[in-house]
């Protein structure tokens, strides 16, 4: 049995992960900027772009002598407006929830991961090198891009027999963001078939890949 903490837990696809990998038997911590209740799991209260809130839950494990297998940093923000009209505001929450909140979240869990340890950052195809772009996600695919850089770096500095690092950059899922950005697009993809490629990629994944940026895309949408 794993343990592995997934941030986004509240819907979409990082419900469906957590899902899975608790029908599958291992310890999951469901985390979520707000409560909520998940079977099979533990939730916590966890707002990746708040620093208090990482050393809250960080101390949480220390206290419970807890250890991690699999950190899976899949929460994320959608701001979908022209780039002429994002404003500073904006920028700077996209750059704390999207890359700096994972990474800080990584720095403050390393000592607690178990040797091993995967570290899955789910991207998006807009942070993709040379994937298509689309109007109104500047912002967006601009963070998630920083989020693909961050973890090639990490898996140079950090990366070995104490931990792996990936990311999964997604093409078009059918959740509740997709709808944001591209309202009347329908996805080939389940927010549950991804849910379910997921837990199964942070479980196996680092056999097969370290310091890697994935495609996991049918449609782009």
């Amino acid at each position: 049995m794993k343990t592995i903490l997934v941030t986004g837990s509240s819907r979409g696809i990082g419900r469906d992960i957590c899902i899975s990998l608790s029908k599958k038997g291992h310890q999951v911590y469901a985390c979520s900027r707000k409560e909520i209740n998940i079977p099979g799991c533990i939730g916590l209260v966890l707002d990746p772009g708040n620093l208090n809130s990482i050393k809250k839950v960080t101390e949480y494990f220390k206290e419970k002598k807890v250890k991690i297998d699999g950190l899976v940093n899949n929460a994320g923000l959608l701001v979908n407006k022209p780039f002429l009209e994002i404003s500073e505001i904006d920028f700077k929450n996209l750059a704390q929830v999207n890359w700096i909140g994972p990474a800080l979240l990584i720095q403050k869990f390393f000592p607690i991961l178990n040797r091993g340890a995967h570290v899955v950052n789910i991207s998006s195809m807009g942070g993709f090198q040379s994937s298509e772009k689309f109007p109104g996600l500047a912002g967006y695919s601009s963070s998630k891009s920083a989020l693909v850089a961050l973890t090639e770096c990490l898996q140079v500095e950090l990366g070995g027999r104490e931990a792996t690092f990936n990311a999964l950059c997604l093409g078009a899922v059918q959740t509740e963001m997709l709808k944001e950005a591209f309202p009347e697009y329908s996805a080939p993809t389940t927010s549950s078939q991804m849910g379910s490629y997921i837990s199964e990629f942070v479980l196996f994944g680092h056999k097969s890949f370290a310091g890697r940026v994935l495609p996991v895309t049918i449609s782009t949408p």
